[in-house]
């Protein structure tokens, strides 16, 4: 997989990280007595939470504890996130994350609102995956190329329907990056998460929409959408035959990546204990098996390698959203 992708959006402060093994909260005598929240902040259907729910099994099972998958969706993912950032840093509410919570801050300041939340507010727990986002229509679609859709794009501005998982969020960014890149322009419609986006497309109700592959695949070998290209560094093994934007002429390139976030302040050892149950949990059978289905690459990283991760990727998206501008 090209790595040129760890890069975009919001500063991220690699002190948050830092800060949790001298933060004041007090790590419990034996974590965990009780069950752990995880909080996807995405309607149930999409990446989050179809990545989400696997990987709470298997950390269930390593750590002897259940943990509870908690749906919040609404505002791209923004109002789960400021959910977790308010929560006690005990290690009892986890966040499963996409790449959109290092955008909506940006998003926040673009349009003048100070920012719903800081990077600065979560400990950066461990990177899971890293997914090329692939760019979809119905089968009954008129066009067969990137290149059909951008340039019926270009001659009827605003014209042509597509979903998302909110204003700012992954799938937002994704197809706006796309958008800059050929000179075109579509209208944006939010859903909840990326999996009532899905539906609306299957439905209906848009023309267009970006996703997983995971997301997508099922679809695809249902015979029910078309997939036009990805937006991955290069060709995806699941879908040989699918180019990508730069090999379709346009520089976009972007994954939506799943990552798990706690509260700022967490203890060190508790840090250090669901970082361990994570790393275990990506190596899980039942986890991998989960992950191979979805055709959804793993990608484990932690400790200072996911703080650069968050770094580079939050400088390139915070780009995209300072062109994309004020949105109502």
């Amino acid at each position: 997989m090209s790595h040129s992708f760890i890069t975009a959006a919001v500063a991220v402060a690699a002190a948050s990280v830092l800060c949790a093994g001298t933060a004041s909260a007090q790590a419990p005598a034996a974590w965990p007595s009780r069950p752990i929240t995880m909080v996807v902040p995405f309607a149930p259907g999409g990446i989050a939470d179809i990545t989400g729910r696997p990987l709470a099994q298997a950390m269930t099972r390593n750590l002897g504890q259940p943990i509870v998958i908690e749906n919040r969706p609404g505002a791209g993912g923004g109002v789960g996130m400021v959910h977790v950032a308010r929560q006690k840093p005990d290690g009892y509410t986890l966040l499963m994350a996409l790449s959109s919570i290092v955008t909506i801050p940006e998003a926040d300041r673009v349009n003048g609102r100070a920012p719903s939340y800081q990077m600065k507010e979560f400990t950066p727990v461990a990177l899971v995956s890293a997914d090329p986002t692939v760019l979809i229509v119905r089968a009954d679609s008129p066009w067969k190329t990137v290149a059909d859709l951008m340039k019926d794009a270009r001659s009827r501005p605003g014209k042509i329907t597509y979903s998302s998982s909110g204003i700012y969020g992954t799938l937002h960014v994704a197809v706006e990056m796309l958008a800059q890149s050929a000179g075109a322009q579509m209208l944006h419609v939010p859903f909840g998460g990326g999996g009532p986006a899905m539906s609306a497309l299957l439905g209906g109700q848009v023309e267009v929409t970006a996703q997983a592959p995971g997301v997508a695949s099922p679809h695809v070998k249902a015979g029910k959408v078309r997939l036009l290209g990805s937006w991955g560094g290069q060709r995806l093994k699941a879908f040989p035959d699918l180019p990508t934007m730069r090999e379709a002429g346009y520089e976009a390139e972007f994954y939506i990546w799943s990552g798990v976030f706690a509260p700022a302040g967490l203890p060190s050892e508790v840090l250090s204990r669901v970082r361990g149950s994570v790393k275990e949990a990506v190596a899980d059978a039942g986890f991998i098996k989960a992950m191979s289905a979805m055709e959804t690459p793993i990608m484990h990283l932690q400790g200072a390698e996911f703080d650069d991760f968050l770094q580079r990727d939050s400088k390139r998206l915070a780009e995209v959203i300072r062109r994309m501008g004020k949105l109502e």
